[in-house]
């Protein structure tokens, strides 16, 4: 593998990244409220990041392609997993509007432990394969037929980290104090609205895993 596919590959990974999708609503609705939630969640989503590249570095590709059914019933958990946070975004927007933090550090404080951000930012990411199928059409082809073991490190930390620089420089910038307070007041319905964008992105996951297994079996 030449410098130039390397370059390609972070190129369309930056691009696929910055595609709004749960991940990144996830985190720019954390970080309204806090830098520190933001950046766990970030760490969170990048685990399931890892894991999804190192899959598709290593042929998931493929084995998806022979067992289709894996990425059907994956799509249906996480389609259930992803409604449940919306819903619950939703009923925490509306429990907020009702009696709003009174400033930035009461908001941060209702977003609990740092550990459940990252869990949240982790099991997300991980309720989504659509990272597999972008990899698998775009990065896989630029892949040699059968990169070494060498190769393989050098694409998956490449993938990983330009994914991870684009997160921490989001949560940086959003979770600035300026920005936090100036979006205070707006928190329950940044809140109620990344919980509808999490219920449309569950019924399209669910959707599609019910559809691709009636449509295998």
């Amino acid at each position: 593998m030449n410098l130039a596919d390397l370059g390609a590959i972070v190129l369309v990974n930056m691009v696929g990244a910055l595609t709004p999708g749960p991940d990144i609503v996830l985190i720019t609705r954390t970080a309204t409220k806090s830098r520190k939630h933001a950046l766990a969640t970030t760490a969170g989503i990048h685990v399931g990041v890892l894991f999804w590249c190192t899959l598709t570095v290593l042929g998931a590709a493929a084995l998806l392609h022979a067992f289709p059914w894996i990425l059907e019933f994956v799509q249906i958990i996480g389609g259930a997993w992803i409604l449940w946070m919306g819903i619950s975004m939703i009923r925490g927007g509306i429990k907020e509007r009702n009696n709003p933090p009174a400033d930035t550090e009461e908001a941060e404080a209702r977003l609990g432990s740092l550990r459940s951000a990252f869990v949240k930012g982790l099991t997300t990411n991980l309720s989504n394969p659509k990272i597999v199928l972008f990899l698998a059409a775009l990065v896989a082809p630029l892949l040699p037929p059968a990169p070494s073991i060498g190769v393989a490190v050098i694409v998956i930390a490449a993938l990983f980290f330009s994914s991870l620089i684009i997160f921490v420089t989001l949560s940086l910038v959003i979770s600035t104090q300026r920005v936090r307070q100036a979006l205070l007041r707006a928190g329950p319905y940044i809140d109620i609205a990344a919980g509808l964008f999490f219920l449309v992105a569950s019924l399209f996951l669910f959707t599609r895993g019910v559809t691709g297994l009636l449509e295998i079996y």
